[in-house]
């Protein structure tokens, strides 16, 4: 990562920020305030486990000398159920236990199922909303339209998840996708797209002016896709051609 200068060697600013060139090409402005704000946290996250670290080995030093961890959670089972045999026998006991278990789960299961249900409408609307409101997918996708967004669901939807009420991203490796513009920050949904589809081996069939022609372009044979012999799409053709293209690819664009 160099930094950009200007002809007469000045250091080009935008937004008051310095701006970076990645190896790629990839340009940014290095948020020099946030990184610093980045940096604090993070070493203040690091004393936490670090203190957390040590209190549990504090914690640990307690059962010094135990060394048949079975037998002693053995012996506090013997104990207890001497006190609770003043009351039921051992066999009462467990189908007491049993039953009591049973009565929470029946309360509590339909609460259960309604909070699966909230979370996974949640991620709907949050990732969903992601991709619809994509600017880099209505300007940047040479599918356009629901169409555009549909596809870029299909193929990266996956890679976005709800975590403590954000959209999270990963890459292909199930790593979290960091920002370039805001190291030690995670990448926002609509800079997370635009990485992810940076990252995909058809991006350039993917994006508006960027598909493969001329004579060395492959054409037809190899990116049809037919179905009973017919063609159905392919990958270098028209915008309607890469649709039908990924319909066939990925069956829950039809839904």
């Amino acid at each position: 990562m160099k930094l950009k200068l200007t002809a007469e060697g000045h250091a080009v600013v935008q937004d008051g920020k310095p701006v970076y060139a990645h190896d790629d090409g990839k340009e940014v402005a290095f948020d020099a305030v946030g990184t610093v704000a980045t940096i604090t946290r993070l070493n203040a996250e690091a004393k936490g486990n670090r203190e957390r670290a040590e209190a549990a080995e504090a914690r640990n030093k307690l059962f010094d000398g135990i060394e048949d961890a079975a037998a002693a959670r053995k012996a506090l089972e013997l104990v207890a159920n001497l006190d609770a045999k003043k009351l039921v026998d051992a066999g009462e006991r467990d189908k007491a236990i049993a039953q009591a278990i049973k009565a929470v789960e029946d309360k509590y299961n339909p609460i259960v199922k309604q909070k699966d249900t909230l979370e996974s409408q949640l991620h709907a609307y949050m990732v969903g909303g992601a991709f619809s409101r994509s600017e880099y997918i209505a300007k940047k996708f040479a599918t356009e339209g629901p169409a555009g967004v549909e596809i870029a669901q299909a193929l990266f939807g996956k890679q976005l998840k709800v975590e403590d009420g954000k959209v999270v991203a990963y890459d292909a490796n199930g790593a979290k996708l960091y920002s370039r513009s805001r190291p030690g920050e995670l990448a926002d949904p609509e800079e997370a797209i635009e990485l992810l589809v940076e990252a995909h081996p058809h991006k350039a069939h993917l994006l508006k002016g960027s598909g493969a022609t001329g004579g060395g372009a492959p054409q037809g044979g190899g990116n049809n896709v037919r179905t009973h012999g017919m063609p159905t799409g392919k990958l270098d053709g028209s915008p309607d051609e890469r649709t039908a293209y990924f319909a066939s690819k990925y069956p829950e664009l039809k839904q």
